[in-house]
């Protein structure tokens, strides 16, 4: 059993664990890393500001992490069978896939969520080579990245998300998505990015939502598990469905919501009439620049 992240907001980490890597077995390939390190040494680990001087640069470093990609996925072949090169190969992908992000982020161009994603399925798919055939996994994250993009208004914007690219990639019976939603509650947020988080209040569900006509229905946590023919009933139907993210904002609930085709959505839905606010064990110290997630405002 194994635990693993699939984000890409690892840059600066990522590039110390390659070059520990490659000293340690593959001195003769340090140069690669070394190049790609310097190349970002002057923007002081901060990928904001990378990400805005490839605005005058356009390439950036970009040539230099591929190179250090190609090398490390080299080693790797050679190495067949190392425990460790899961791990240096998915920071390799990591540096080369969130240098594609904030180049591409910085430009206010949507498909960087698209980078992200597709990121994330690409190490699902690698972790689940590592396991094995048999292998069985739970991919755990948001809504709006587990939740069919194209039961949403995301599809019109050109979004894909790690729901449905999961279910283009493989057999229905093979993957299940399982949404969340609640009617009330508190729940831990921020209302900027960078912010202090806080315990924030989650209205009752607005009438005429997902969540209004659970609770009116059930008024009990209940885990609904959908039918294959989920055809002329509210399943098909068009609701708003309430998206809490990382920021949040009670008082402006209309933009809270979603339209949603539940059925196509998810594959079963986890029902909480009232949810509480988690209870960080412990907190780092603030960031001096905030990672940004470029999820467009709605979704």
């Amino acid at each position: 059993m194994g635990f693993y992240g699939l984000d890409i907001y690892s840059l600066w980490d990522s590039l110390w664990e390659i070059m520990g890597w490659l000293e340690a077995n593959a001195p003769e390939s340090l140069p690669a890393a070394l190049h790609a390190w310097q190349c970002f040494v002057p923007y002081g680990e901060d990928p904001h500001q990378y990400a805005r001087s490839t605005r005058l640069v356009p390439a950036g470093c970009e040539a230099d992490v591929v190179r250090l990609l190609v090398e490390v996925r080299r080693r790797a072949r050679e190495r067949s069978g190392d425990a460790e090169l899961l791990d240096v190969v998915q920071n390799a992908e990591v540096a080369t896939n969130a240098e594609h992000y904030y180049r591409t982020m910085v430009r206010g161009d949507r498909q960087s969520w698209n980078v992200r994603d597709h990121h994330m399925v690409d190490t699902v798919e690698r972790l689940a080579r590592h396991g094995g055939p048999r292998s069985q996994g739970i991919v755990w994250e948001h809504n709006t990245h587990v939740g069919d993009a194209r039961a949403t208004n995301m599809a019109r914007e050109g979004l894909v998300n790690v729901g449905q690219l999961l279910r283009e990639r493989h057999l229905a019976e093979d993957v299940a998505l399982v949404g969340f939603a609640s009617h009330r509650g508190t729940v831990l947020a921020a209302d900027s990015w960078g912010a202090p988080e806080s315990v924030l209040p989650v209205p009752v569900a607005r009438a005429g939502s997902l969540e209004s006509l659970l609770h009116e229905t059930l008024g009990a946590p209940a885990l609904l598990v959908f039918p294959d023919d989920r055809s002329g009933s509210w399943l098909s139907s068009w609701l708003g469905h309430r998206a809490i993210g990382v920021i949040y904002h009670p008082k402006r609930e209309v933009g809270n919501y979603v339209p949603t085709r539940i059925g196509a959505r998810y594959d079963a839905l986890l029902w909480l009439e009232r949810t509480t606010a988690v209870h960080p064990l412990h907190h780092e110290a603030r960031p001096t620049e905030p990672e940004l997630e470029t999820e467009p405002t709605g979704f």
